[in-house]
């Protein structure tokens, strides 16, 4: 990695409803999806809104696991940042799958904070 981090966005479709709508779940889910790639927890912070869906943020000391349900659809959004390489997203991303049920999913990484590059707008 030639960056100051990597971002993998992850896409979750063909979801359980209760999975993605559950906040006591989603945040456990998150939780053990983070501790299981690596990641040490700062904390963690999770809000349900009516009629549903649930954001949610566990703040690690090498970044960030974020998530966002949309249960109507069947479907989540997760964002993981690390700053270190030797963290293994693939874990996490295993893990989720797997506990939200999803049926189809896929995620792309991202370097962050490339250094020494020709970005269009710099």
């Amino acid at each position: 990695m030639n960056g100051l981090g990597l971002h993998i966005l992850m896409e979750f479709h063909e979801c359980s409803f209760d999975a993605l709508n559950t906040l006591e779940t989603l945040e456990e889910t998150m939780n053990k999806a983070a501790v299981a790639s690596g990641a040490t927890i700062i904390k963690s912070i999770f809000h349900k809104f009516a009629p549903q869906g649930v954001t949610g943020v566990v703040v690690i000391a090498e970044s960030h696991l974020a998530v966002h349900t949309w249960p109507e659809h069947g479907y989540a959004a997760v964002d993981f940042f690390t700053c270190n390489t030797n963290m293994d997203y693939h874990i996490a991303y295993e893990l989720l799958a797997k506990a939200l049920t999803s049926q189809k999913h896929s995620y792309k990484s991202v370097e962050r904070g490339l250094i020494n590059t020709n970005i269009e707008g710099y």
